[in-house]
């Protein structure tokens, strides 16, 4: 698992240490093992969850400005759990609102001694911003008008909503809601990922 991780880093032209490239094995690994009982996600194969999972999740990493950010819908905890490997010195407040999901966070947390992740279980729309955050992150969460319907409260000044889509969701774009705007439409590179993927980068005016 550690060399199929390094030659698809390799491919992306990310450099991890040791340290990162295990705690991202051990993630999978997790992953695959509560998956059984949990159903966490539809991927089965740990070697294709190393791409998709992994992999279109820390491509972000560039991408994203400050240091707090919250993964809404964040499931078993996708992207956040990899951001907050390859990002330690951001934090993640990670939000679901089922149970089951939150349990698994926590496990992750304590296994593999992530000090800079947050696990909560709640809805998004109720949960309190304080202090705002600097970046809402979503992936395969909602359309972009609800994504910012919902977290309109929780972004600060600066804030941003990074949305990770597939197809260009032009579409969407076209319909955000008054004084939404389009920073950024960025085309991601993930070695081995059949399929388009994009980061959408909103902000309030």
């Amino acid at each position: 698992m550690i060399n199929t991780l390094t030659s698809l880093l390799k491919a992306a032209g990310i450099s991890l240490s040791d340290q990162q490239k295990q705690q991202l094995v051990a993630y999978v690994g997790l992953l695959d093992k509560w998956n059984k009982a949990y159903n966490l996600t539809s991927v089965r194969d740990p070697q294709q969850m190393l791409v998709r999972h992994i992999l279109d999740s820390i491509v972000v990493a560039p991408h994203l400005k400050g240091s707090r950010f919250i993964d809404v819908g964040t499931g078993p905890g996708l992207p956040g759990i990899p951001l907050a490997i390859v990002m330690p010195d951001a934090h993640f407040t990670l939000l679901d609102s089922l149970g089951k999901r939150v349990r698994f966070l926590r496990q992750v947390q304590h296994e593999l001694g992530l000090t800079n992740i947050t696990p909560v279980q709640s809805r998004v729309e109720t949960f309190p911003a304080e202090p705002p955050f600097d970046g809402v992150i979503s992936r395969a969460f909602a359309s972009l008008t609800d994504m910012v319907n919902w977290c309109h409260h929780l972004p600060g000044g600066e804030g941003r909503f990074y949305a990770l889509k597939g197809v260009r969701p032009d579409d969407e774009m076209a319909e955000l809601p008054a004084g939404y705007v389009c920073d950024a439409v960025i085309k991601l590179q993930v070695p081995q990922l059949e399929g388009d993927r994009h980061l959408v980068i909103i902000r309030h005016q």
